[in-house]
């Protein structure tokens, strides 16, 4: 094989030198950037989907946790599929997927094939997800992780940022189906930086192998089996009968029981017998490290106040404040910008601070910007807004203090060698909340305007048309709030209690 069509990592360093490392951090933050726009982008579509296809707000919240069940599941896979196939093709792969389901949702005539289209859009996103945390642990050197970590997070949440401004007004000229189409050249430009510096190996620089371990599809099984049990028993808490929603829960439960105990078993199967078996889906060892076993309860209660509050805040604006989708977009552009710039400096910050002590900080500002929404009264337009940017800034400097030290703190303890185990399960975690979050928030607000007597429609002004957002909001905060003591456990031990 000639040197230039040689596509292994070693090969790829020797022709791009130095800047090599930022070069494949670039190539998947492009693609990272389409498959976090298209979990969030939906949302300031989903009032207008909702009356196209004549669904209620239950039904038509599936747009959004239909795409995180999927992402969440699948983030499972992503060490196996770069062991078996490496990082071209398994990220090649999941943008063709990405792309395919953004073009099928813009063009599709029945909810049924939007939601099909959500799905395969989550599949893909839950895949690529993992792969930038396992490139900055594994590519950079410590004292660099932090800064490769704030680089790449500004890179990832400009897209969010950006779309809701951009999405709000095609909703507005275009309709629901424009924002599908947001993905497209995301796609298309991250698949040709992935055939320039994506290599062909998987993580380490051990060659692919395609004859490797087989997938654990009883665990996989398992995990979605308790995935879609939890979010129907969520749903059915509200628009169903005590019996079933208590008999989902339930289910949920057992199935993540019996997924422990699967996953227990098959470790030790493998390290009893090393040349043969199946890999578990998650590593349960990892979670014997402190700073990972914390950072995990922290992800997946992070993932409940992030996702939950990412879908209740359009709604907020559309349905309680009566405001158009694109003036939705253009109140969290400030935000989104001001985020950007504070990872950045975050990020370079956590090469120099504990992360237990920037998480600490993001997750109280989160909480707090939350809890102040209650003060927003919409009598007074010009207030309203002046608020509504103020705490949505608040939150996002939150989250640029959690973005950028989280994964990189929770993960630090770790032997290389479990570094793509670690990644996939954090960010499972993560998105196991995320998915509960959105359900949660949806189902918490249905119940609050049924408890208050009210209806959910834009322009509604009655007395008390925003208590159901503001209990819900305070519900977030509480959330956020109890994920700092978790945080605050991610410290690393002395090194005098480490040999005791």
């Amino acid at each position: 094989m000639s040197r230039h069509h040689d596509h292994s990592i070693t090969a790829l360093r020797e022709r791009h030198g130095a800047r090599y490392r930022w070069l494949l951090l670039l190539s998947v933050m492009v693609g990272t950037m389409a498959s976090v726009m298209s979990s969030t982008i939906v949302n300031v579509a989903i009032p207008d989907m909702s009356h196209h296809f004549a669904l209620g707000q239950e039904r038509a919240q599936w747009a959004t946790s239909g795409f995180m069940a999927a992402m969440t599941v699948s983030m499972l896979t992503t060490p196996w599929l770069l062991a078996r196939y490496g990082y071209r093709r398994t990220y090649v792969g999941c943008m063709w997927l990405l792309l395919a389901g953004g073009i099928g949702g813009g063009f599709a005539q029945h909810f049924t094939l939007v939601l099909a289209a959500r799905v395969a859009e989550g599949l893909a996103a839950g895949v690529v997800q993992p792969i930038p945390a396992i490139i900055i642990l594994r590519a950079f050197e410590p004292q660099e992780q932090g800064r490769a970590s704030g680089f790449f997070g500004t890179g990832v949440v400009l897209a969010p940022a950006i779309g809701p401004s951009i999405g709000g007004l095609l909703v507005d000229a275009f309709g629901w189906r424009s924002i599908f189409f947001m993905v497209v050249p995301f796609c298309l430009t991250s698949l040709w930086l992935a055939h320039r510096f994506v290599p062909t190996n998987a993580p380490g620089g051990a060659a692919a192998n395609p004859q490797g371990a087989a997938l654990d599809w009883r665990g996989l099984l398992l995990a979605s089996a308790g995935s879609l049990c939890l979010l129907n028993g969520l749903v059915e808490l509200k628009g169903g009968t005590a019996l079933a929603a208590t008999g989902l829960l339930l289910a949920a439960a057992l199935a993540l029981l019996a997924f422990v105990m699967l996953q227990r078993r098959m470790l030790l199967d493998r390290r009893r017998h090393p040349d043969r078996g199946t890999d578990p889906l998650m590593n349960l060892s990892l979670f014997r490290d402190r700073r990972f076993a914390m950072g995990s309860i922290v992800a997946f209660i992070y993932g409940v106040g992030l996702f939950g509050s990412t879908y209740l805040l359009p709604v907020y604006m559309q349905m309680g404040l009566g405001l158009s989708p694109s003036f939705v977009g253009t109140i969290l552009l400030p935000a989104g910008l001001v985020l950007a710039v504070t990872i950045t400096l975050v990020g370079r910050l956590s090469d120099r601070q504990p992360a237990h002590r920037l998480v600490s900080v993001g997750l109280t500002l989160l909480a707090v910007s939350f809890a102040l929404m209650p003060t927003i009264d919409a009598t007074h337009p010009t207030r309203t807004v002046a608020l509504l940017v103020a705490w949505a800034i608040l939150g996002r400097i939150g989250l640029g203090f959690i973005l950028p030290s989280l994964n990189v703190g929770a993960m630090r303890g770790l032997d290389r060698s479990q570094i793509p185990q670690g990644a996939s399960a954090i960010n499972f975690l993560r998105m196991l909340g995320g998915a509960a979050g959105v359900s949660l928030c949806g189902i918490v607000l249905e119940w609050r305007v049924a408890a208050h007597g009210l209806t959910l429609a834009p322009g509604n002004t009655s007395p008390g048309h925003l208590a159901p957002f503001n209990e819900t909001f305070f519900m977030v905060a509480a959330i956020c709030a109890l994920a700092v003591g978790a945080a605050l456990k991610m410290r690393a031990k002395p090194a005098g209690a480490a040999r005791q």
